[in-house]
Order: C-alpha cells, then sequence, then structure tokens
C-alpha cells in the first residue's frame, strides 16, 4: 500500500508524537502494515506500506540494491540554473539540545542528490529532486549545501549545518519538500510501478 503523508503528520511515534502518527493511523485499519521508509514530519507525499512479511523482505532488499527510484519536489531559496550533483557526507554533529543532529559533516556517510530546477520565480526555485542514498534530512542538508536552502527551514542553512543562534528543532514546519513520486517493481507480481502524488500548491509549475 502506497499513502499520501499530510506535512505535518509524523511517519511514526517519536518524541512527543505517539498516537497522531501515519503508522498509527493506517494500522487501525491494517494492523500488519510496515513502513517501509519514513518522511520528515513537514515533509508531504509517498510513502509505503508492506502487508505482508513476504512483501516487506522483498521491499526491504529493492531498497538496499537501489531498485526503487524517488523523486520529490522543493522549494529552493535562490536561482539555481543548472542540474546540480552533491555528495557531501552526511552524519552526526554535536547539538546543545539534542546531544547530536544529523547534518553535513567530513566524517559522515557518503550520500548523493541531484536536483533539476524546474521553475524560478522571485529568487525561489521548484526543483525536481533525485535521491540515491537515503540519510536523515538529506535533500534538506543538500540543498543548503549547496547554497539553495529550503524555503522555510528553521534548521538547515547554508553549509548544511543549523543556522548559528536560532533555535530550531529536526520536526520544525516551515519548509516544503514533497515525495512526488515512486518506481519500484511490486514485490508480488513483480509488474513496475510508477506511482505519483499531486504536490501542494507552493511546488507547482506554470
Amino acid at each position: 500500500m502506497v499513502v499520501d503523508k499530510p506535512s505535518g503528520l509524523p511517519s511514526v511515534p517519536a518524541g512527543g508524537f505517539l498516537e497522531n502518527t501515519l503508522l498509527s493511523l493506517v494500522r487501525k485499519s491494517l494492523p500488519a502494515a510496515t513502513p517501509m521508509h519514513r518522511l520528515g514530519r513537514g515533509t508531504s507525499g509517498l510513502v509505503v506500506f508492506a502487508l505482508s512479511a513476504s512483501a516487506r523482505s522483498i521491499l526491504q532488499s529493492a531498497w538496499r540494491t537501489h531498485r526503487v527510484h524517488k523523486e520529490y519536489r522543493a522549494l529552493l531559496a535562490g536561482e539555481l540554473r543548472a542540474p546540480w550533483r552533491e555528495d557531501h557526507p552526511i552524519g552526526p554533529i554535536p547539538h546543545p539540545t539534542l546531544g547530536t543532529i544529523t547534518a553535513a559533516s567530513p566524517n559522515g556517510r557518503p550520500s548523493l542528490t541531484e536536483f533539476f530546477p524546474l521553475q524560478t520565480v522571485d529568487q525561489q526555485t521548484v526543483a525536481e529532486v533525485h535521491l540515491h542514498t537515503g540519510r536523515p534530512h538529506q535533500i534538506r542538508i543538500h540543498a543548503a549545501v549547496a547554497g539553495f536552502p529550503l524555503v522555510g527551514d528553521p534548521l538547515y542553512g547554508k553549509g548544511g549545518t543549523p543556522i548559528p543562534g536560532v533555535r530550531a528543532f529536526p520536526s520544525d514546519l516551515g519548509y516544503f519538500l514533497h515525495a512526488h513520486r515512486l518506481r519500484f517493481q511490486h514485490p508480488t507480481t513483480g509488474v513496475s510501478l510508477e506511482i505519483e502524488a499531486p504536490p501542494p500548491a507552493e511546488l507547482l509549475t506554470n
């Protein structure tokens, strides 16, 4: 099953969010449903659930071997005029309140994101984003490393680290990021699937 998650709803229980999560809502109808990945609280769009142990195993293998193609849309600050590949490592860095936080780090894990500009208006760019690795907050971090942080991101500034002097947390809202399209093989039938969730108004193009 694939669900279109709204922005503001956590994917799974964490912190102060226990019942009001996507997982809890789905399991009210389908107790065996297991999410194959998660989106940040402020990210909207497609989340895949496995409904059986066999489907879960097959999908886990597809994710590990990069046979699931993920496309996002993001609203970037600034004018991105040409496609951009960002491969800065991502990993934990110290945080005064949380202990550590995921951010750009020279000692982090290899990561790769591709940005493709679709439309630029008023110093903002709607971009299609291809995610090749799955680090936490990867798109937000890599956009900021590239010099085009997500519009409204309260946490990650240029360089891909927390904005100095600002008290913010990864789950804080304000940015526009949408899991727009997924391509993968159905775990039972083997049929190639392409599933799309329409982006919110802020991420539409003319």
